[in-house]
Order: C-alpha cells, then structure tokens, then sequence
C-alpha cells in the first residue's frame, strides 16, 4: 500500500501551524471519573466534516479492505465478506484534536478485535498503521487497536455512513482523538515498531490521548 500523502489543504495548513504553536493546551493531564469531556474541548450537536480535501467516491461494490503485515492470516476482503463477519452495535464519543466532541454516537460496524481474531495477529506485532483511499495514514498501538469499543462501522445512526464522514466504511478509535479513525479505510497493516503517518509527521503526537492531552508531539 503506498502512503502517498494529500495535497496540502487549508485546513491541513492550520493544523500544522497550531501544532507548531502549541495550540489549544490547557495543561490537564489527568481524567477525573466524574467527568466525561476531555480538558479543552466544547460539546457540539452536529459532527463537523474535516478532510484533506477530497472525499473518496468509493462504491460498496469497488470496495476492498486488505488486512496484512505481521498476522498469520492476511486477507483483502470486499464488501460481501466483511459483512459476513459479526456485526456489532455500540454507542461512543467522538473527541476532535481541533477541540469539538460528539456524544452518544450509534455506531454499527465490525469489532476490531472480529477482525484480529480472522487474523490472527504474531506475537511480534505491536502497532498498526491505517490506510485510506485517500492517501492518509495515521498510526495506533496495537493494544489501542484493539480495545473493546474500536470498531470499523459502516452506519452511524440507524444510516449508512455517509461518503463526508468516511463511507463506506471508517474506523472509530473512541478513546483516542479522532485523526486516529481514518476516514474511507482501505488497509490495515500490522508492523513491529512504531512509525508515524500523515498528521504525526506534520507535528501531531503519535499516541493522542484526548484525556492527556495528547494534542502534539
């Protein structure tokens, strides 16, 4: 899979400069049981649409996801077969680095510890890097990966996921701030060590913790 990077959009711009400016810390590090909302962040409504500046038109029939790197069982699954894999309902926030979050999003997908489990990921396996149509990639530990709520879905809310929010099919990474969900997934690689993908090379931190403030790196 190549990691050819997007072309550079205004947005994309921003985020960078903010990186480099430190911007939004609030110096919070720890989480407090009581509270549910990362420090820095505001409450929304609605879910912002944030890209690169294209959205990928992929059609449920062109669609391919290929699971490989360090499993003993790597697979390139099209629509049918990932569908035949169990399908799971939960419910989770979303926590933007660019501070909004969403609560009580319905989410209807894939289990990533289903997937694992078709897998089977080797011992030496320790992060994945997730790879989208659109070129983006963004690194998460394994043991992120692989937390009882993440999830690859492909409704949100009773619908289908929409082509702007990463339809057909996204990964959601609830505990982690959102560019750690790639949008219009295509690939997930299993690696040994850790490598960054598109934001973390442009300044962002290559774990993302909303709770620690894990905005930068």
């Amino acid at each position: 899979m190549d990691d050819e990077l997007p072309d550079a959009s205004k947005l994309t711009k921003s985020k960078q400069r903010w990186a480099s400016e430190g911007k939004f810390l609030t110096g919070h590090v720890s989480r407090p049981e009581s509270e549910r909302l990362p420090p820095g962040q505001h409450l929304v409504r609605d879910w912002p649409i944030l890209d690169l500046g294209k959205q990928p038109d992929i059609a449920r029939e062109r669609w391919r996801l290929e699971i490989k790197g360090m499993v003993d069982r790597p697979v390139a699954l099209d629509w049918a077969a990932f569908m035949a894999l169990p399908q799971t309902r939960l419910s989770s926030d979303i926590h933007c680095v660019t501070t909004w979050s969403r609560y009580d999003n319905d989410w209807q997908g894939v289990l990533t510890r289903d997937l694992l489990e078709h897998v089977q990921p080797r011992d030496e396996a320790g992060f994945v890097m997730l790879h989208g149509y659109d070129g983006y990639t963004t690194n998460v530990p394994l043991a992120d990966f692989a937390t009882p709520d993440a999830m690859l879905v492909h409704g949100w809310q009773g619908k289908p996921l929409a082509r702007a929010h990463g339809g057909p099919v996204r990964v959601v990474i609830p505990h982690l701030y959102f560019w750690k969900s790639a949008k219009w997934v295509r690939g997930i690689e299993l690696i040994g060590a850790d490598k960054p993908g598109f934001w973390e090379v442009n300044g962002y931190h290559m774990r993302g913790d909303p709770w620690a403030e894990e905005r930068y790196s």
